[in-house]
């Protein structure tokens, strides 16, 4: 098993005691030098497979190296090792322990729905007037940070965080109550274990001698902290990953993790695979450019065992639709040429991005999937504002209204929204039109003074966007002020995809009309009614996804599109500008044999058409040369950084500019702006 291995692999696999860290760029091979290194432990060294524990983060990815491993493995063997998922296995152990914090093993486990079921209970009952998925989001927070009830209600500062913290008390309290667990329990309550019992953290350490880790730079700090104590015993941790393919920090993964393995543990080695069986050098070459950029790397360079191919190529457009209709054009040649469509896929960093591509690839006849999202108009709250739209033009449409008559919230629940119904068909009127005509003394006789005023207040609205049904451009302005959707979903936790959403929308609405100067809101309904009810496609299908939907996958040809500044990179105030290029970099070392690089002149942003300058990453990868784009390689500090100066303390880096074999620096010290060489200051 061992010759099918490269040096490098095979360096990494006959490694048996001490910290490991197996560096695998991307296409390396590192699920095959995993496995192996497990069947060479098992089945050349001897070591017992109980003595033997690989975790990874999906059942997906344990399911396949158990099978891989297995092949490998003489099937004498006495028993079978344990590959499982982080979580999986903190339900092994509770399952065994949880007695040691005083609870019954006969726990359940609550989903995801469940919880918020819960936490909007509470919400009731603390009064707390704060959306669901921004409290869950935060209790699961405080857990795999390992900071407990109290300790968040201390630590909050802000008043929607206090709130916040006071629900995670209560929370924890009834799960506690019900013996129930949540999904981060499984592992914040095994780390609790073990840290508070000393004798059984000895045992389960001495148990797994040999504990090996996928996708490293995924792990986020409690599942570094649980790591170090079942290592503790023996410090024979294994962990294989890519800092450079580090792109969950908005879900918790602690890059650092990876980066400062070395100073975590004594006398780790450290075996890099560069040797990329994927894609062409040309691929590489943009990708190792690219990446370089970044300041906090550990630092490879893939090199292709494939060899050289077709150059990087760059399409330019001038907007999203001509782009769309361009690659279109181009599928269909490879197509012809007897490329399998499942072969090829467009990536995008921003889901609004989908829109045009889903339209293009109808009108072109291209069956197509989406691949870990939703298409554009099945999204929640395109699904809203279409529902909106269409009891806008006609208020007789039951099953439209329904859906947005408690959207934003008005207070009208489930029993009011029957007795609504009942009220209709008894008038046998339309709901809108009962509710519309109906006396304050009917509707007194079926609902709250609360809801009576809610339901005023949105048949007037309803009636007021209906007025301007003939100016369309007028009815979007007044759209947002008066439904209050795009408030409503920037309050969640994936807000700003969503309001990106909704502004790609409304652009589209926009540009319909520009078009079409005659366009009826009927007809533009009805046009967004047979663009989003195309027949489910076949199996041998475009893929269209996100970039971090693409992370494991591989295609032949691959388009990347939105590549201009504020789309890919995405830029904010909580913008990580490494984290951004990494993504990027996943994105490149997607493609097999040809990648295409695409960028437009103009496109819909915050609702409207603005032009959009190329992205910063084209110049930086070097397929684009002699470009303006300010390129940050080797740069010390970066716009945004902390910094210290002796005199005048902490400030944030405004701008960075060049000043001879330094860098002059703009920094805002609390209101005083100062530019400063970059040697008299110091990180934070």
């Amino acid at each position: 098993m061992l010759e099918e291995l490269n040096s490098s692999q095979r360096e990494a696999a006959t490694h048996i005691d001490g910290p490991l860290l197996i560096l695998a760029g991307a296409g390396s091979g590192k699920t095959k030098t995993l496995t192996t290194r497990l069947a060479y432990l098992i089945g050349e060294i001897g070591i017992d497979p109980l003595n033997t524990l690989t975790l990874t983060f999906t059942n997906k990815a344990a399911s396949e190296m158990r099978q891989r491993a297995l092949k490998l493995i003489d099937s004498s063997v006495s028993a079978m090792p344990l590959l499982s998922t982080f979580h999986k296995f903190g339900l092994l152990f509770l399952k065994l322990h949880i007695s040691k914090l005083n609870r019954k093993n006969t726990f359940n486990i609550i989903d995801s729905d469940d919880q918020k079921r819960m936490v909007k209970s509470i919400c009731k009952d603390l009064k707390v007037d704060l959306p669901t998925s921004f409290l869950t989001h935060e209790i699961s927070k405080y857990k795999n940070i390992l900071l407990d009830p109290q300790e968040a209600l201390e630590n909050a500062e802000l008043s929607d965080y206090k709130k916040a913290a006071k629900v995670y008390v209560e929370y924890q309290r009834r799960l506690l109550e019900n013996n129930l667990v949540d999904f981060d329990d499984l592992l914040a309550l095994t780390y609790k274990i073990l840290l508070e019992n000393d004798d059984l953290r000895q045992e389960t350490s001495n148990r797994y001698q040999y504990i090996m880790v996928d996708e490293y730079q995924d792990t986020n700090e409690l599942q570094y902290q649980l790591l170090r104590l079942l290592a503790s015993e023996h410090n024979n941790l294994c962990v294989v990953g890519d800092d450079d393919q580090s792109i969950y920090g908005w879900r918790g993964a602690n890059i650092r993790n990876i980066l400062e393995f070395h100073k975590h543990f004594e006398n780790v080695k450290v075996v890099k695979l560069e040797t990329n069986y994927r894609s062409t050098q040309e691929i590489l070459d943009a990708a190792n450019n690219l990446i370089e950029h970044n300041r906090k790397r550990l630092g490879k360079k893939l090199i292709s065992y494939k060899g050289s191919g077709e150059p990087v190529r760059v399409l330019h457009s001038i907007d999203e639709v001509y782009e769309a209709n361009t690659i279109a054009s181009e599928i269909q040649e490879l197509i012809a040429k007897g490329v399998n469509p499942s072969e090829i896929a467009v990536l995008y960093r921003i889901n609004a991005l989908s829109r045009s591509l889903e339209e293009g690839f109808s009108k072109a006849g291209l069956a197509f999937k989406l691949i870990g999202g939703i298409r554009f108009y099945e999204r929640a709250e395109i699904k809203d504002i279409i529902s909106y739209l269409r009891v806008i033009s006609n208020s007789d449409d039951d099953f439209s209204l329904l859906r947005i008559i408690n959207k934003p919230k008005r207070g009208i629940g489930k029993t009011s929204i029957e007795k609504i119904q009942r009220f209709a068909e008894l008038k046998n009127l339309s709901i809108f039109q009962a509710l519309n005509t109906a006396s304050d003394e009917e509707l007194q006789s079926i609902l709250s003074k609360k809801a009576i005023t809610a339901i005023r207040k949105f048949i007037e609205e309803i009636k007021l966007l209906q007025s301007e049904k003939e100016e369309l451009a007028e009815l979007i302005n007044l759209f947002d002020v008066h439904t209050g959707l795009r408030e409503y979903y920037n309050s969640m936790i994936d807000g700003f995809e969503r309001v990106l959403n909704i502004d790609e929308f409304f652009g589209y609405f926009r540009d319909a009309i520009i078009n079409d100067p005659e366009i009826t809101l009927e007809k533009f309904l009805a046009d967004i009614t047979l663009q989003s009810d195309q027949d489910q496609v076949e199996e041998d299908a475009i893929n269209i996804m996100s970039v971090h939907a693409s992370k494991g996958l591989e295609f032949e040809h691959l388009y990347i599109i939105g590549l201009e500044e504020e789309f890919f990179p995405l830029l904010g105030e909580t913008t990580d500008i490494e984290e951004e290029r990494r993504l990027a970099y996943v994105a490149f070392t997607r493609a097999k044999e040809s990648l295409t690089l695409c960028y437009i002149d103009s496109r819909f942003y915050r609702g409207k058409r603005k032009n959009v300058k190329m992205s910063r990453f084209l110049g930086e990868s070097g397929v684009i040369k002699n470009t303006s784009l300010k390129l940050t390689k080797s740069v010390e500090y970066k716009k945004g950084d902390l910094v210290k100066h002796k005199v005048f303390g902490i400030g944030r880096v405004q701008e960075v500019s060049k000043s001879g074999k330094e860098y002059k620096l703009k920094i805002n010290f609390g209101g005083n702006k100062k530019e400063i060489l970059s040697s008299f200051v110091e990180s934070i």
